[in-house]
């Protein structure tokens, strides 16, 4: 006899909702209904799987289907919420379709929060953070993860620095050179931030600034020159594997 099939099967659809989660009925209604009724063409008896940011995922079955609104029944919770390595991303925000990478990249990598941060070279100085959380939405929605990163408003460097906590070490992308990043994260456990800058880097006036910050510690991404988004994924994923939840994990 084979064996049986895992239940829910992988192909499960899997939602993000706002509400705190619960056993019992939910109705889901707008692009999510449309999405399971039409798209999925989900049917009563159905897995679906839901996660709400706060108490983990649940494992859910279709009741009722309409394009409309889609009936649920919550049964059981999968699994608990995840805990979530306590590093910030504090990028300047870019263009469109840039800068949606860049949120989508954060949220699959395990930032807890994702901090705009305009300085003088900045192209775009008011970015939609409702955009940015919908992004990570999908992108949590796909890549299984149970927490979401904080999308926090915009902040003028000088605000951010002058606000910036004791507590937490600020990591640096220093064009002009600093510490290899993986060496400077593993001796700096514990509370971390990374800043990178815009398109055209920050200027002499906001350097300076920055590693007057005490907490400031510039940091080298080796010996290319990287584009703004592709600076800020390197350097989150050597802190994830310097000090972060990458660092016990073994293959």
């Amino acid at each position: 006899m084979g064996a049986e099939p895992a239940w829910p099967p992988r192909s499960t659809p899997r939602l993000f909702v706002e509400a705190p989660l619960a056993a019992g009925a939910l109705s889901l209604g707008g692009a999510q209904a449309h999405y399971l009724a039409t798209v999925m063409r989900a049917k009563p008896g159905d897995p679906v799987k839901l996660f709400d940011d706060a108490t983990g995922e649940w494992l859910a079955t279709v009741t009722q289907a309409g394009r409309r609104d889609v009936a649920l029944e919550v049964r059981e919770r999968l699994r608990e919420r995840e805990a979530v390595p306590d590093v910030w991303l504090c990028a300047a925000p870019l263009k469109k379709g840039r800068v949606d990478w860049l949120a989508e990249k954060a949220c699959e990598l395990g930032v807890d929060r994702l901090v705009p941060v305009v300085t003088h070279r900045t192209v775009v100085d008011r970015p939609n953070t409702d955009r940015l959380r919908t992004q990570m939405i999908e992108a949590a929605e796909q890549c299984g993860r149970t927490a979401l990163p904080q999308v926090a408003a915009a902040v003028k460097l000088r605000a951010l620095l002058r606000e910036w906590p004791a507590e937490r070490t600020l990591f640096f992308a220093d064009e002009t050179g600093g510490e290899p990043a993986a060496a400077a994260m593993r001796a700096r456990p514990g509370a971390a931030a990374i800043l990178i800058g815009p398109e055209g880097g920050f200027d002499d006036e906001e350097r300076a600034a920055i590693l007057a910050c005490p907490q400031a510690v510039g940091i080298a991404l080796g010996p290319r020159i990287l584009r703004a988004e592709t600076a800020a994924a390197a350097a989150v994923a050597v802190w994830m594997a310097a000090a972060g939840d990458w660092a016990d994990v073994r293959g």
